[in-house]
């Protein structure tokens, strides 16, 4: 998929952007030093993949396979020493093969997102497992000078590809690495987020991947997109004034409002029982896309790790951003100087495949491998979350205190309340809300936004506490409970965890006050008993809502404080919801949405907290 633009698409259904003046530049000439070769590989079902070969001019031992797999083509990757994502490994040496999956730029056969779960009793029968073990069986038979090894890896959907690879790997694949793997798009990652639907981001992909003119962007006519997502009206008008049935995913959508079996048979863990080769997963404490796929690919094999061939890594990066650049920073955030893009891709990278392949190196790799922020240093744990640390709770008070104290009698408030209302949403980033992937997008490093463009709205409740006296540790999963309650019949529930930075920051003076999330996520409280079979919320009733926030390795420095905030609408990122319970709400008329009264419990009875992971 390519755009023409000074950029070439990359990725998933998520899609990551690398400058092509960086990474892709001239195809095969005399200064480089590999050959190039392109063929077409058959697979069993007699069905040809386009595949670029590169191989060393000058080789002196046999050599293993890399092997990425793509939907976006291949066609114009350069000589491997010139690729930044891979430039450490094509130092060392390796036979790169690159792959057009099924159907997709100069391959043969039908493209089927994410398609998985072949006929085992039909021995013609194709996947995406199929197609990887064919293609390295016809490398080993037809490539000479190799030593019978291959690993696969890549980012994104090519992440997938790699992990697919690897549930019904070919003899030969000793080592995955899956990077930024897409995981439940239902659940977390693309498209949804507890159920709660990513509007912009799943309506803009689809129109990219399914218009008449795919590879495209959608002609807003608003540099600032919030504004027409909110004169959009309800979910409905998408097809109704747009789409017209012309794109399957948004069909697929308003076909599939719970999660049915057509989610649950997409979601990767369904594949997923116990590692057959040596896998690394990588994540981004800040992808803007799915930064939880690698962590619950990762929880899903470990629990039958029985031969300690599971590994993770996670880094201080935004979707794919360790894939080229030293990545000193991200947005406003910097790393005290550490290049921890160059980092991953010389130190981890590198070395895990030179191991695995080659046998160079002494192998000895951590379980766990994780940039903590904050403290801004690597940190190696022998699992993943540390055993060291203790979940503790830090509970919401009166007067918008947020204390590791539990709430007394003595609150002068049961709770704190405010009122949504969905004709004026509050927006995810500050405005303009850029195209997705438009011109000047700030989409890429959102995550890391500083938050107190949101303090002064009074559909924002926030608490915080006082001046930290010394570093607080989490390291591991952090989970919200709220007890809460809301006038309509349904409503959505943002929770975010901040780094407050010290008014005067000395550090660096533009960062004093800095409001910096470290986890966040939104839960659609129709869900709260079961996503495959919601139902509506009793208005007045306070409820429990328990609501995953993800993992962090984070250090709040004494002298900064914590802070939450909570809100019901994230808009256009998360979809407004109606907060009147309607059976399928893409099919929500205007009359449907309605403001509601949510109020925060923060008592005795109803504690509401922050659990943490809090480093002994």
């Amino acid at each position: 998929m390519h755009m023409k633009s000074a950029f070439t698409l990359t990725l998933l259904t998520g899609v990551l952007f690398f400058n092509t003046t960086a990474l892709f530049a001239q195809n095969a000439n005399a200064t480089d030093k590999y050959n190039r070769q392109e063929v077409m590989i058959p697979m069993r079902d007699e069905i040809k993949l386009h595949t670029v070969i590169f191989t060393p001019k000058t080789q002196s031992e046999k050599l293993p396979f890399l092997l990425e797999r793509t939907p976006y083509g291949v066609n114009d990757y350069p000589s491997p020493e010139k690729n930044g994502y891979i430039k450490d490994m094509a130092e060392e040496g390796y036979i790169f093969v690159y792959q057009d999956i099924r159907g997709r730029y100069l391959s043969e056969g039908k493209f089927l997102m994410q398609h998985v779960n072949s006929d085992k009793s039909n021995p013609k029968s194709v996947d995406e497992a199929t197609d990887a073990y064919d293609t390295i069986d016809w490398l080993l038979k037809n490539i000479p000078d190799n030593n019978g090894k291959a690993g696969i890896y890549g980012i994104s959907y090519d992440g997938w590809t790699a992990i697919i690879a690897g549930t019904a790997p070919h003899p030969a694949l000793k080592a995955v690495s899956e990077q930024a793997t897409p995981s439940d798009m239902f659940m977390n990652d693309d498209f949804h987020h507890n159920g709660a639907f990513r509007l912009s981001y799943g309506f803009e992909y689809s129109v990219l991947t399914e218009a008449a003119k795919t590879d495209s962007l959608y002609n807003f006519h608003n540099y600032d997109t919030y504004d027409w997502y909110l004169k959009l009206g309800p979910l409905s008008n998408i097809d109704k004034k747009y789409a017209h049935h012309t794109l399957p995913t948004w069909d697929n959508f308003i076909a599939h409002p719970n999660y049915d079996a057509f989610w649950q048979k997409q979601a990767l863990t369904y594949y997923l029982d116990s590692p057959r080769t040596a896998i690394q997963h990588v994540s981004g404490w800040w992808d803007q896309e799915d930064m939880v796929g690698p962590q619950s690919a990762y929880k899903a094999l470990e629990k039958n790790d029985r031969h300690n061939q599971n590994f993770i890594v996670l880094g201080p990066w935004r979707h794919g951003g360790w894939g080229s650049g030293e990545d000193k920073s991200l947005g406003n955030i910097k790393f005290d100087d550490q290049a921890t893009g160059t980092y991953f891709r010389q130190q981890i990278q590198a070395k895990w495949f030179a191991w695995y392949l080659k046998g160079k190196g002494d192998g000895k790799f951590a379980e766990a491998i994780s940039f903590q922020t904050g403290s801004n240093k690597w940190m190696n744990y022998t699992k993943w979350p540390p055993k060291e640390a203790v979940s503790k709770k830090i509970y919401f008070h009166s007067g918008g205190k947020l204390s590791f104290d539990e709430p007394t009698a003595a609150e002068v408030k049961a709770f704190d309340s405010y009122v949504s209302d969905p004709s004026k949403p509050v927006p995810y980033r500050a405005r303009p809300v850029e195209e997705t992937y438009g011109p000047n997008s700030r989409w890429y490093t959102w995550l890391t936004d500083d938050q107190r463009f949101v303090d002064s709205r009074p559909d924002v409740l926030t608490w915080q506490t006082d001046t930290l006296t010394h570093d607080v540790t989490i390291t591991g999963d952090v989970l919200a409970k709220l007890y809460a309650s809301t006038s309509g019949s349904d409503a959505d529930w943002v929770v975010k965890l901040i780094d407050v930075y010290p008014e005067d920051y000395k550090k660096e003076l533009k960062m004093s006050g800095y409001e910096l999330m470290i986890v966040d996520d939104v839960f659609r409280g129709r869900f709260r008993k079961s996503f495959t079979n919601p139902e509506p919320i009793t208005p007045g009733k306070v409820e429990e809502y328990t609501i995953d926030l993800h993992g962090a390795d984070h250090v709040f420095k004494k002298g900064h404080k914590i802070m939450v905030q909570v809100q019901s609408t994230w808009f256009p990122i998360i979809d407004r919801n109606p907060q009147k319970y309607i059976p399928n709400i893409y099919k929500a008329t205007e009359s449907d949405y309605q403001s509601a009264t949510q109020k925060i419990y923060h008592s005795t009875v109803f504690p509401s907290s922050i659990v943490l992971p809090v480093m002994k």
